[in-house]
């Protein structure tokens, strides 16, 4: 049923997705074998190990051609995450709503700057014309800070409808770790998360963020909640 509905909203591709599974299946068997190779013979455990990594790699969805979801990823991290070097993602939000062209830009690209001065791989997400785009060139990025608020807000929720309608659309945190969880990418990093809002206890105005902490394996690092938030309740 999971994947008649993928095909139906033209999300997934039915082949690309067995295709995955497959994939996953021959992983799963094979670390089985390793597993009970390295009981039967402990004094192995290197070669188990560099064994386990190679199939986990080959078995990555983001390593394979092409991909039954709209994702498109910047040749950079495309490269890293087959190769299995360290890759941090980043929100689009702050570039799109944080602040005026053209220091959202330029302060998008300082961010980018450290993380590779630290020996990894910046992967800013974002969804462009409806595909969801993970890692932005230097135009891709200068158009997003360009467009500014007329992006929309993509959290969780929204990103399907952004991509169904083919607009344009800056991922928040939760909307972040979403894709970065979807892809392989277990390390985030921003600025303020979302929480409780003010007088959130009658609004009942209360961050996605939040939810997706608790729900989404990926590590977040930040600055804490925003200032604007009603702190304690958050």
């Amino acid at each position: 049923l999971s994947l008649a509905w993928a095909a139906h909203t033209s999300l997934l591709d039915i082949e690309s997705t067995l295709t995955h599974v497959t994939a996953m299946d021959r992983w799963r068997k094979r670390v089985d074998l390793l597993t009970s190779h390295l009981v039967a013979r402990p004094l192995n455990i290197s070669r188990v190990v560099h064994h386990v990594a190679k199939a986990s790699v080959a078995a990555r969805p983001e390593c394979q051609s092409e991909s039954g979801l709209q994702i498109a990823y910047s040749k950079e991290v495309e490269q890293a995450l087959c190769s299995g070097k360290a890759v941090v993602a980043l929100e689009s939000t702050i570039i799109s709503h944080g602040m005026p062209y053209p220091q959202n830009v330029e302060t998008a690209r300082e961010v980018e700057r450290i993380i590779r001065q630290q020996g990894a791989v910046p992967a800013t997400i974002a969804i462009l014309d409806g595909v969801i785009r993970v890692g932005l060139n230097d135009d891709e990025m200068d158009r997003l800070g360009k467009l500014g608020t007329k992006v929309h807000k993509a959290s969780r929720r929204d990103i399907a409808w952004v991509v169904s309608k083919k607009e344009n659309g800056a991922t928040t945190v939760a909307g972040t770790m979403y894709v970065a969880k979807m892809v392989g990418i277990h390390v985030f990093v921003t600025g303020g998360i979302g929480g409780v809002h003010r007088h959130g206890q009658d609004t009942m105005d209360v961050s996605a963020d939040l939810t997706e902490l608790g729900r989404t394996n990926v590590a977040v690092v930040c600055a804490g909640v925003k200032s604007l938030l009603d702190i304690p309740r958050t």
